[in-house]
């Protein structure tokens, strides 16, 4: 049975299908530009997840127009959320990973680099995450910019505060990220950004850059294939999934 949770501000809600034993809990934020919710980056990577023993949720964010840090807000509600009912979902002490593609990658790398922010936050801790999953993410405001997604998110406003390799910091989680060179939809060049801050702040992180593959991947297999759009199943490109759980695996490590 799927359950949810709701955010009563805005509407956003957390769904998740309870699992025994897990190792932790990810949160994904599929993509969609901020305009949408992808199907197709929800629910079929919490199957996968779930597969490899991960309690997992997937946020229905606010999409839209001029958005500015309503999604955010809401992310950082759902990691509160998760956290609070943590005895309840039988994941006490495990880690709490924020997931997302695209712009959902924005998203969580959002609150990866502004979770301390006090103007925003104050001094709520719970919003932290242990770790973050970008998937050929939405990152800069700047020269390699989605402008769809920014323009999505900040409307008019001067949008630098979400320009996010500007503000990773020695408090910025951990981080796996995956990307194809070929995107001509969201510039490679966003990852190596946020890759290249972490670096310099000396963040451990976990970067695949694969050399062929159009934008939109999910997980690069025949169940999320879109033959119209070129999304077609890639067993290399696929091959991001373990490498991730793998990754995941030394996470729970740390944690403990």
């Amino acid at each position: 049975m799927t359950k949810h949770f709701v955010y009563e501000d805005t509407g956003a809600s957390l769904s998740y299908k309870r699992i025994a034993n897990a190792k932790g809990a990810i949160i994904i934020c599929p993509g969609g530009g901020y305009k949408f919710i992808s199907t197709r980056e929800g629910q079929p990577v919490a199957d996968a997840f779930s597969a490899s023993d991960w309690q997992v949720f997937v946020l229905s964010y606010s999409t839209g127009e001029n958005l500015w840090t309503k999604p955010l807000k809401e992310l950082a509600w759902a990691v509160r959320k998760v956290k609070e009912h943590a005895i309840e979902i039988d994941i006490e002490g495990k880690p709490i990973i924020v997931c997302g593609f695209s712009a959902g990658g924005h998203l969580v790398a959002s609150l990866g680099v502004h979770w301390n922010d006090p103007n925003m936050f104050g001094l709520d801790s719970m919003n932290k995450p242990d770790a973050l999953i970008l998937c050929y993410p939405v990152i800069t405001t700047g020269r390699y910019a989605h402008r769809e997604s920014i323009k999505a998110l900040v409307g008019e406003r001067d949008g630098s505060y979400f320009s996010l390799e500007k503000y990773i910091s020695k408090n910025t989680p951990p981080t796996f990220l995956w990307h194809t060179m070929a995107d001509e939809t969201v510039s490679v060049q966003n990852t190596i950004l946020f890759a290249q801050g972490l670096a310099n702040h000396g963040i451990p992180a976990e970067v695949h850059l694969y050399p062929y593959g159009v934008h939109g991947l999910s997980l690069a297999t025949d169940a999320v294939a879109e033959l119209e759009k070129g999304r077609l199943p890639d067993i290399h490109v696929a091959g991001w999934f373990e490498q991730c759980i793998q990754w995941l695996d030394t996470i729970n490590k740390v944690k403990e």
